[in-house]
């Protein structure tokens, strides 16, 4: 049986988290947006993406993988377009500020669209489109990482479990909000499933020789969702983040060359304006009727209740802001041990 999970507030998370960061000599302003991007997470219960990523995150910076001081900088030729180098800041530091970029890029033009180079982890990117959908607009992301997956036909690591998200805004409900990623499971999946010591759903990951299997101790790299459609996704948002802002992941990652192999991320985020489709004041109720249409349609079991995408996510978050955030005892004492090398308290 795997120790109970420690449930903490998630006010009292949340100052934890920033807290390490910030002992970790990240300035005030982006200690506080990766504590937000993450902490969304943990809310949301997709905690592969939450509290869990903070060791790493402190890896990554204590490496020098990630920038504690970036100069990201803003590069623009049109007035819908341009591109964030983040400087190998946090994504989600990287991610925020493109997000916000493209808002106000899509409040002048309609749309914006943002891309992001040389960032490292980009978190759940479902919070940066639901922060889109929060200002009225729809929210679109792709995000291309370090080849981390099969690919059909090919032996070994091949291509990254690249995300994707949409966030639509929907008065009066929870926004329509789809985040997935490119494989059957992310590997922060997998993990979970070690620590709980449950085997993993079938098709969902493979050995690293590309041997199907549902042993949590021997999976090494996830499956595309969909085989060919989850494989063929990735490659195509390599192409649509990396290789279009001339930082290709994928090329160097398998050209032996060790930089090659050096944690990098890239992305590319865009916000649309309705009101410049021709929807306006009307769009918003159109999507609240198109998701009420949805859940009333007959259902297949009577006990079992149609949800839409990120519905229930946003139900789970209010939960646990009322109630605190669970955290897998694992997770808890690595974020301990980081407390007492950084000199910070960590919460009773």
């Amino acid at each position: 049986m795997p120790a109970p999970k420690v449930v903490v507030p998630a006010d009292r998370l949340r100052s934890f988290v920033t807290a390490l960061f910030t002992g970790a000599g990240v300035g005030a302003d982006h200690a506080e947006t990766i504590t937000d991007v993450l902490t969304w997470a943990s809310l949301r219960g997709v905690d592969s993406h939450g509290a869990s990523r903070v060791p790493r995150y402190l890896e990554l910076l204590d490496s020098g993988e990630a920038n504690r001081a970036p100069g990201l900088r803003i590069e623009s030729t049109t007035a819908a377009v341009a591109v964030v180098d983040a400087d190998r800041a946090p994504g989600p530091v990287a991610l925020s500020l493109a997000a916000g970029e493209a808002v106000n890029r899509a409040r002048g033009g309609g749309a914006g669209v943002v891309a992001v180079r040389r960032t490292v982890h980009t978190g759940a990117i479902g919070y940066y489109t639901s922060k889109i959908a929060e200002q009225g607009l729809v929210g679109i992301a792709f995000v291309a990482g370090m080849p981390n997956m099969a690919y059909p036909g090919i032996k070994g690591i091949a291509v990254a479990t690249s995300p994707l998200s949409i966030a639509v805004p929907a008065p009066g409900h929870a926004p329509a909000l789809l985040d997935m990623a490119t494989a059957g499971i992310a590997l922060g999946r997998i993990a979970q499933f070690r620590n709980a010591g449950e085997p993993l759903p079938e098709g969902t990951a493979a050995t690293a020789d590309g041997v199907p299997t549902t042993d949590p101790n021997l999976a090494k790299l996830p499956l595309p969702l969909g085989g060919v459609k989850g494989a063929g996704m990735s490659l195509m948002f390599e192409l649509l983040t990396s290789v279009l802002v001339g930082a290709p992941i994928l090329s160097p990652f398998h050209s032996g060359d060790p930089a090659g192999r050096v944690h990098r991320q890239n992305a590319l985020i865009i916000a649309l304006d309705p009101a410049a489709f021709g929807g306006g004041a009307e769009f918003g109720p159109a999507v609240a009727e198109t998701l009420d249409t949805l859940k009333g349609l007959t259902r297949a079991d009577e006990n079992e209740e149609i949800h839409y995408p990120g519905e229930r996510s946003a139900a789970v978050a209010a939960h646990r802001a009322a109630n605190g955030i669970p955290v897998a005892a694992k997770v808890w004492a690595e974020l301990k041990v980081a407390a007492e090398k950084l000199g910070v308290p960590a919460p009773a």
